[in-house]
């Protein structure tokens, strides 16, 4: 068989990287090959559109296994298996316990709670936990900061009163002092101290970490894929140097740090960053101890809200579910998945659902659970994870050139970045650079809010005199589509929707192009939006969009032919609506200089020229 083989191989020579690249320039026809074919990433590098077998000769990557430093190939050895995790709010602990009792009879292996900090108390944990087998399930807990100490003296009180088996009990505590600072500008410096008496609370249950590095809040603010890694690296490193300060040994301060990552749409790269990360904190850790149970990073993915919308929500599940096959491909402990209607409501039992069996499906049909780092060996994946590590690190020396995470933050660098990004992806998103399926790009022409509105954060101080906000810089997180949302329920609350009236005339491809274009354009706004066949003549046009109650009329044809129509079609509308070419013709400056103002075309602000029509139409 073998000999089979190499006579095989041997009768065909394997085409130069040149080869392979001639004649892609031969298939793209003329085209430029660096504008068609590289994928310039956000990250700060670009990505070929093919790698071969030398590319990735040397890569630190390559030859690394499943379950050995420096992990980046998983933690684990013989399978993919990830607990998937539902957070429940516990303000009523018998109804937090009712509904934590029926999740787990429905796939659910991880729990989170999110106790309020004034209910915290030995009977309140017991009704929570009552029923709950803690050795059997991964218990998670958030509260206010100031009160994580008091909730993990409670737990432990907990299982000692239950007897159980140390080693079995899995889970964490969100204390996390440093994702106030970042997130919420207060000055939360003195509570990492408490972090030496969290760990020490905790020894005896070494699967139960006690700190947690809330780096999801970064990405839900829209930061970057080697933005939310670099600074969760910096965040961790923080913790275990503070920890290790105050003579806590370094193995068990690694082990006591959980990761919670969040996991946004770029498919590929975040599968990449999950590898990179675990690649990256090895190498942090193995700067402290050699333990190298320590230096595995174990990571909660949870599926980023940025790129959620309140419109057409249904597609929030085909966002969330490319998210979560990043994140189980990517090979982390645990995954949350955001439900769908997670932007405008508290989520429904139908979303939360949703929510558990998406990840039930890729376990049970696609069997992720079964295959460790599928990733593994791919030149395209392998090429990413180094590129993106790349960039991370340096964002990692860059904090700690500054004196480290805790310093970065009360300088604000760490909050001028994301806070500058997030500003640079909605000025993207309202240019039509970066698409929203549904927002920006292929709206819903028909569908009403329904009274769907935007939730707003209720962040709240747990009673407790926590340091004023505004000691620092903050990060006020906003949805990506959150612009074009409120664009388009303000025009849903108008006396009157407008109606925009495609006037088709001419060239039958170029007018029936620029009137799917300009629908799709207008729709964002919530306009009600009228596609026509074509008409013989302007007058013919504008009559029938008038007597349909136009108040918007957008005529559709071809460049040349808008020498002929644009300019007649305006004088006989003769103001009675708003008059829009669709196109940027090369008589534009003749339209301009008999009086028409408005176009749209591929390269206009869709956000600002919506927002100026508006204001036009008087909303």
């Amino acid at each position: 068989m073998t000999e089979n083989k190499e006579r095989l191989f041997s009768d065909f020579t394997a085409p130069s990287h040149q080869e392979w690249r001639d004649k892609i320039e031969v298939d793209l026809k003329g085209a430029d090959y660096q504008k068609k074919m590289v994928w310039r990433t956000n990250e700060g590098f670009s990505m070929e559109p093919f790698y071969r077998k030398e590319d990735v000769e040397g890569l630190a990557t390559v030859n690394a296994l499943p379950g050995e430093f420096p992990y980046v190939r998983g933690n684990k050895k013989s399978d993919n298996e990830w607990l998937v995790r539902q957070d429940i709010s516990c303000d009523c602990p018998k109804a937090a316990n009712k509904k934590a009792l029926d999740i787990l009879n429905k796939g659910v292996t991880s729990l989170g709670f999110i106790i309020p900090a004034q209910k915290i108390s030995a009977e309140y944990i017991d009704t929570l936990l009552e029923g709950i087998y803690v050795e059997c399930v991964e218990l998670n807990f958030a509260t206010c900061q100031r009160h994580s100490l008091e909730l993990a003296k409670l737990l432990v009180a907990y299982f000692e009163k239950k007897g159980a088996d140390k080693s079995k009990v899995a889970g964490s505590i969100s204390f996390d002092p440093i994702e106030k600072m970042v997130m919420k500008g207060k000055d939360t410096t003195p509570l990492v101290e408490l972090a030496k008496e969290m760990v020490e609370v905790l020894k005896d249950y070494p699967a139960f970490r006690a700190i947690a590095v809330n780096a999801y809040k970064l990405t839900n603010a829209g930061a970057y894929s080697y933005q939310d890694l670099g600074y969760a690296l910096a965040w961790g490193n923080e913790y275990l140097a503070a920890l290790t300060e105050t003579g806590i040994d370094a193995c068990t301060a690694a082990k006591n740090i959980k990761f919670n990552l969040g996991i946004n749409g770029v498919y590929f790269m975040e599968i990449a960053k999950l590898r990179a990360a675990r690649m990256l904190w090895a190498q942090i850790v193995a700067q402290y101890t050699d333990c190298k149970e320590g230096a595995k990073m174990h990571i909660c993915a949870i599926t980023t809200t940025y790129n959620q919308t309140i419109f057409d929500s249904y597609v929030n599940m085909l966002r969330s579910q490319t998210e979560a096959m990043s994140a189980a491909l990517g090979g982390v402990e645990s995954l949350i998945v955001t439900p769908f209607d997670d932007p405008y409501e508290t989520p429904t039992d139908f979303a939360e659902r949703i929510a558990r069996n998406q990840q039930l499906l890729l376990k049970d049909e696609c069997h992720f659970d079964r295959m460790v780092d599928v990733a593994g060996g791919s030149y395209f994946l392998e090429q990413l994870t180094t590129s993106l590590a790349g960039q991370a690190w340096k964002l990692f020396l860059s904090v700690e050139a500054e004196g480290g995470m805790l310093a970065a933050a009360k300088a604000g660098s760490v909050q001028a970045t994301i806070n500058e990004t997030n500003a640079t992806r909605h000025g993207n998103a309202g240019k039509r650079r970066e698409f929203l399926l549904g927002t920006n790009q292929f709206p819903n022409f028909t569908e009403k809010s329904e009274g769907k509105e935007p939730l707003t954060c209720c962040c709240k101080t747990c009673g407790t005199p926590a340091a004023a906000e505004g000691t620092f810089a903050g990060i006020p997180t906003s949805r990506l589509a959150s612009d074009f949302e409120a664009l388009r329920l303000s025009t849903e609350k108008a006396a009157k929707v407008p109606v925009a009236f495609m006037l088709t005339i001419g060239n039958l491809a170029m007018r029936q192009a620029r009137a799917q274009f300009s629908c799709n354009f207008l729709a964002a706004a919530g306009y009600q939006v009228i596609d026509n066949l074509g008409f013989k003549t302007v007058e013919e046009g504008v009559d029938a969009a008038l007597a349909a109650g136009a108040d918007i009329i957008v005529i559709c044809s071809s460049d040349d032919e808008y020498a002929e129509y644009a300019i007649p079609a305006f004088q006989y509308l003769n103001g009675r609506a708003m008059y829009v070419v669709a196109g940027a013709p090369a008589c534009s400056e003749d339209l301009k200089a008999a009086g028409i103002e408005n176009f749209i075309n591929v390269k206009s602000n869709q956000l600002a020229t919506l927002k100026e029509y508006n204001q036009k139409l008087g909303i």
